[in-house]
């Protein structure tokens, strides 16, 4: 039997926009489990990272709730929400765009000394790297080595391990995220290596 709120959610979801501005937890919390999944689900599309897309969706509930009595939300909650959830991404990807830049702007700057002869730091560097591959699952460490050592495109990874793209792409998301953490000393030649695909293992 549909309860009070499910029937609005279903036939009228412009009546949910007073109960959520007032603060009703009920209404915030059928809401939030109506609309959770199929945002994420959303979120994914755009973002083409599972974890990040996450965030993104809880942040605009999270704003949703705090800022309530501060919204002015016009039309129906689903577009309200499909709408945010939109600019969030949108606003995280121009924000990876704007830290891809600054990476790529360090690396310019490092790349002379590199060349020059900074032969100590980079062996201190394979030793790190090679600690940290030896950290990481097994599976995460494969599909980082047959991308970033053997060159191998995500397709041909899933197809020679037998898994989906999507698990390869995640697998590797956790892989750069772990190693990004563990060489933090080592960041703009790390990155410099990597973009050159340079054999350190």
């Amino acid at each position: 039997m549909l309860t009070q709120i499910d029937h609005i959610l279903d036939l009228n979801s412009e009546q949910v926009i007073p109960l959520l501005l007032s603060g009703d937890e009920a209404t915030f919390e059928k809401v939030y489990k109506h609309f959770i999944r199929p945002l994420h689900v959303y979120a994914i599309s755009i973002l083409r990272d599972e974890d990040t897309a996450k965030g993104m969706v809880q942040n605009v509930f999270m704003r949703l709730w705090e800022r309530k009595e501060r919204l002015n939300i016009s039309g129906s909650i689903k577009a309200y929400l499909y709408g945010a959830v939109y600019n969030e991404c949108l606003n995280n990807l121009r924000h990876q765009k704007v830290k891809i830049n600054h990476q790529q702007h360090v690396v310019y700057m490092t790349k002379d000394k590199v060349d020059e002869g900074t032969g100590m730091e980079l062996l201190d560097l394979k030793e790190k790297l090679q600690q940290a591959l030896n950290d990481l699952p097994e599976k995460c460490r494969t599909v980082f080595q047959l991308s970033r050592f053997e060159d191998l495109k995500y397709q041909e990874i899933a197809d020679e391990l037998g898994i989906s793209i999507k698990t390869v792409e995640n697998q590797m998301g956790k892989a750069l995220k772990t190693l990004r953490l563990k060489l933090v000393d080592y960041l703009p030649l790390f990155i410099w290596v990597i973009s050159r695909a340079f054999n350190i293992i």
